[in-house]
């Protein structure tokens, strides 16, 4: 009977890929339903800027054109807020930054139904520039979207002078919001990131959004040509850097989609591994 063992070394060996573990790409999970419910834990909210949910409607936010608020939901509109708006509208598709908006909505909508007490204007800037690793402007050969996207927020927020500590916050929720079982341990801002995102790309908790509330947010932001959009970036990630999406979900869709699509699955990494056992 074949050594199973030794066949699963041999596919591995085939796919060429042992750099892939010397680069350090960590592990994203699918943005699952149940950690909607999770709580944002009670030190990360009593470290967080308490901003209480907004009073009525602000004066409209001027650069990028945005509503004053959706949704009971207040866009900030300090002169920070409006200069990340109106940068990530500039360098992201109307696709895209209809996305960012949508998210930001969707996880301040939720965590202010649930009394979570959190710093707007920093949970708007994570929101709002939280794919920019997705621009191709700001994609890096062999990092993950994320960290690339991560790193072209903080580079504008120091531009914009923010103290280091609130570029540290956001560079947190980017980089971790596709992975809502970390970032929902962490601090508000970077928890709401994650979990409104999430629930944009995928549907999960929709239904914690009351249905008045969801059609204004869908009619300021539309959806239009979303999925195909997603799809395509995604397919555009797995086409030109490959190994950034080594144990990622979105290599899944270049294992569907692209023959002989390069990236090892986790099987292939332990029984490539070089240890006897």
């Amino acid at each position: 009977m074949p050594d199973q063992n030794s066949d699963r070394n041999d596919e591995a060996k085939g796919v060429t890929r042992r750099t892939a573990l010397e680069r350090g790409a960590g592990f994203a999970t699918v943005i699952a339903a149940s950690a909607l419910a999770t709580t944002v834990s009670p030190a990360a909210a009593a470290s967080a800027d308490a901003v209480p949910a907004p009073q009525g409607n602000a004066p409209r936010s001027g650069a990028a054109n945005l509503p004053a608020a959706v949704a009971g939901v207040r866009i900030p509109d300090s002169e920070l807020a409006r200069a990340a708006a109106a940068f990530a509208r500039k360098v992201s598709s109307e696709t895209l930054f209809h996305h960012v908006m949508r998210s930001y909505v969707f996880g301040s909508l939720l965590f202010d139904r649930r009394g979570v007490r959190y710093d707007r204007e920093l949970a708007f800037l994570a929101a709002v520039l939280h794919d920019l690793g997705l621009v191709p402007a700001y994609r890096t050969p062999e990092a993950r979207f994320e960290v690339d996207g991560a790193d072209a927020a903080q580079a504008f927020l120091r531009e914009q002078r923010v103290p280091a500590a609130r570029v540290a916050v956001v560079w947190d929720a980017i980089a971790l919001h596709t992975d809502i079982g970390i970032a929902t341990r962490k601090r508000p801002e970077i928890a709401l990131t994650a979990v409104g995102s999430g629930m944009d790309f995928s549907g999960n908790g929709l239904d914690r959004i009351p249905s008045d509330a969801l059609e204004e947010i869908l009619a300021a932001f539309p959806r239009a040509g979303f999925k195909q959009d997603a799809l395509d970036t995604m397919l555009s990630l797995c086409r030109t850097k490959p190994m950034s999406l080594l144990m990622h979900p979105f290599a899944e869709v270049g294992r569907r989609h692209i023959p002989e699509f390069p990236v090892p699955t986790v099987e292939d990494l332990v029984f490539a591994a070089p240890f006897a056992e």
